[in-house]
């Protein structure tokens, strides 16, 4: 299942710290290792594996290639939110319904 693709890949806090550096615009492997403490193979393999969830996409620029947000990743995340914001108001007005029949 993509989802868990997805999960798996941002359930690393390495990956996750490579994604929100990404989110602030493209970078290269070599900007994207600036303060982490991780080897240039080790920054290949986080790479791939959220390429691979599709997170993530790269473009050649030259001799670099470039990394950034992938629109297409995103949207997987929001639609599998989606199907859980319909359940908490339901569970609010729920809770409320109870706590007022509990207080008379």
């Amino acid at each position: 299942m993509i989802e868990n693709d997805v999960f798996r890949a941002l359930a690393d806090p390495t990956r996750r710290a490579i994604f929100d550096r990404l989110a602030g615009g493209a970078m290269n492997a070599s900007a994207l290792r600036q303060g982490l403490d991780i080897s240039q193979p080790a920054m290949s393999q986080h790479l791939a594996v959220l390429r691979d969830a599709g997170l993530i996409r790269q473009e050649r620029d030259g001799r670099f290639v470039n990394y950034e947000v992938d629109p297409d990743g995103l949207a997987l995340i929001a639609q599998w939110l989606a199907k859980y914001r319909a359940y908490w108001p339901a569970r609010i007005d729920a809770l409320k319904v109870l706590l007022k029949d509990m207080d008379q």
